[in-house]
């Protein structure tokens, strides 16, 4: 049976981008591809205007929204398994609360639940995105990567509390709380996630952080007993 080459080919530049943590160059995509960089621009052109890929101001490539729209259609168990705990974290704590996964440099938010009534409601979305320098949800990503020289105070906090409390990084006045989704006992492989909440002005710390650290818990118990295909869904996020 006869194969499509373009096909391929796109198919071969999301696994060789989706194994980068910092992205690619097009140039670097075309030597191990051993394709002219002028195949490699229309492909990445194309994946583009699909959302399956995002270049960065230094033009980088790296894998975009659109892999995590057609990961939760294959496979909707996943945030089914989330959404409930979700909700319930967001009438613990007070705030939004979110379930977020790394993109190369960038945490980006899978699942959103916001609470009966806010008093302030924070723009905090489905698909959200920021860098894992920012953002409690940022910092609780960037925990679950090796310590640097140059990493922030507020990182190294951070690791050493084993969760991430923000004041007004991403939006005035936003206090964010966020755990890694990782535990001692527990964890989700090949994974980088986390969950937490964020609201304005009113949240009360220290109950949304106790709060955010016993649902991720919950959470890694509900991922770690579902059945084998969802774990290995969530490893390809």
């Amino acid at each position: 049976m006869s194969t499509l080459q373009t096909l391929s080919r796109g198919i071969q530049v999301l696994e060789l981008i989706s194994r980068s943590t910092s992205g690619l160059q097009i140039a670097e995509i075309a030597k191990s591809l051993g394709v002219h960089r002028a195949i490699i621009y229309r492909l990445v052109a194309t994946l583009e205007e699909h959302l399956l890929v995002t270049r960065d101001a230094e033009g980088r490539v790296f894998i975009g929204g659109g892999i995590v729209a057609l990961s939760n259609r294959y496979q909707p168990q996943l945030r089914a398994e989330a959404l409930p705990i979700l909700r319930l974290l967001a009438e613990d704590s007070g705030g939004t609360a979110f379930l977020c996964i790394a993109q190369g440099d960038e945490c980006v938010a899978i699942e959103v639940a916001e609470p009966e009534k806010p008093l302030l409601k924070v723009s905090y979305r489905v698909g959200s995105r920021h860098p894992v320098t920012t953002g409690a949800a940022g910092l609780a990503i960037a925990m679950q990567r090796p310590a640097l020289s140059t990493d922030s105070q507020d990182l190294q906090t951070a690791r050493r509390d084993g969760f991430a409390l923000t004041h007004g990084q991403l939006q005035d006045g936003a206090i964010g709380i966020a755990a890694p989704l990782t535990h001692a006992s527990r964890s989700i492989p090949g994974a980088e996630a986390c969950i937490g909440v964020v609201a304005m002005h009113t949240l009360d710390t220290g109950q949304a952080t106790a709060a955010v650290l016993h649902h991720r818990d919950r959470l890694l118990a509900a991922v770690s007993t579902a059945p084998r295909i969802q774990r290995s869904a969530l490893k390809t996020l």
